[in-house]
């Protein structure tokens, strides 16, 4: 059994946002008990994570890494879209745009304090795209 929908989820800007909850309800509606859940975010300046969901000072200290990993500066020839566009391209290039996650039970198989997130990279708010596919029986 295949399933496939998109969540669109909006961001506020440079942030990590948790969509697990979004995710598990629409794994619900899909009547899959074993399978396989695949996550692709149709973006280059935005990426997937799966992240600790407890303590938030973790999402702030995972922006400051990437944000000194690839800061905004004059030092890009890709500025089209303002300064902070090279350094999002670079950090969905560090990170992941897919994810694939176990479903157990009809549940994903998460660990106790682990959350699912989309990690917006740009500075200013956007609509993105994840694409689901569920497959299983």
């Amino acid at each position: 059994m295949h399933h496939t929908g998109v969540l669109t989820i909006e961001t506020s800007g440079r942030s990590l946002t948790e969509f697990t909850r979004d995710a598990a309800s629409w794994i619900a509606d899909g009547g899959v008990s074993q399978g396989l859940l695949s996550l692709f975010v149709r973006h280059t300046s935005a990426s997937l994570l799966i992240q600790e969901n407890a303590a938030p000072e973790v999402q702030d200290d995972l922006i400051a890494f990437f944000d000194r990993l690839a800061p905004e500066g004059s030092h890009y020839l890709h500025d089209s879209e303002g300064p902070d566009d090279m350094p999002a391209h670079l950090k969905s290039a560090l990170t992941q745009t897919h994810l694939a996650i176990p479903v157990i039970d009809g549940r994903l198989a998460l660990g106790t304090w682990q959350g699912i997130y989309l990690f917006e990279h740009r500075r200013r708010p956007h609509r993105r795209e994840v694409v689901l596919h569920l497959a299983g029986e």
